[in-house]
């Protein structure tokens, strides 16, 4: 009786120590961790975020600033003349192509006009705007608003406005431009016509707070485009 006791408890040990094979799998896939269910390779992520936000990585450069005291001595900056061909022309002003736009304005001017006229002879623009007692600590470049003289005649006004989506596109798409003239499509789908600019290096000269002036500067020994943009405060 004590033999038959033994001998079963040996077997029950023996159960204990063997592996319980179930006759279907029980084991699950195990869930994704949530913190990696999104994740994407690295590189693909940096190259869309670079794609996303090209410009936006660039300092935001400036013309020189005088602070108490007038810098007369001229100073090379980027100007951008670029307009849809049957709408108005904008100006943008950079320290340098790599740079966002210091300034960008709206004037009255078709660009189609504006190409044209600079094609055959030399520009001037005058931008005016009058003197306000607010203004008095502030170049005439900082205004928000000029009336425009076109070679002499008054055709309306120019605007100074933040860069939009389109400007700052325009702008990373002639990044490695310093110099030139052409025509882009419009990928916009508007109807005013392809997308007509000019880049060229300006010289900046700031007599006074009151008057600030851009000299289109053409490469030597060519017969380029002669144009001159006035700022004045009156």
């Amino acid at each position: 009786m004590a033999s038959s006791s033994s001998s079963s408890a040996v077997d029950d040990l023996e159960n204990q120590s063997r592996p319980i094979i179930p006759r279907t799998p029980s084991l699950l896939q195990p869930p994704r961790h949530p913190r990696h269910a999104g994740r994407h390779n690295p590189l693909r992520l940096f190259r869309s975020i670079c794609r996303t936000l090209p410009i936006f990585t660039t300092p935001r450069c400036g013309l020189p600033h005088p602070h108490d005291t007038v810098n007369t001595s001229p100073a090379r900056v980027t100007g951008t003349l670029f307009g849809h061909l049957r709408g108005r022309v904008s100006l943008s002003i950079q320290e340098s192509p790599r740079c966002l736009p210091w300034v960008v304005l709206e004037m009255a001017v078709q660009t189609q006009v504006l190409m044209r006229e600079m094609g055959t002879g030399m520009v001037r623009i005058a931008l005016e705007c009058e003197r306000a007692g607010r203004a008095a600590g502030r170049r005439v470049m900082e205004e928000g608003m000029w009336g425009v003289f076109y070679n002499g005649k008054k055709c309306g006004y120019a605007v100074r406005r933040e860069a939009t989506k389109e400007d700052l596109a325009l702008m990373e798409l002639l990044r490695a431009v310093s110099m030139g003239a052409g025509v882009l499509p419009d990928g916009n789908g508007r109807d005013q016509g392809e997308v007509a600019y000019l880049r060229a290096y300006f010289e900046y000269v700031m007599a006074s707070r009151d008057s600030e002036t851009l000299y289109l500067l053409s490469p030597e020994d060519t017969n380029g485009p002669e144009l001159s943009i006035f700022f004045v405060r009156i």
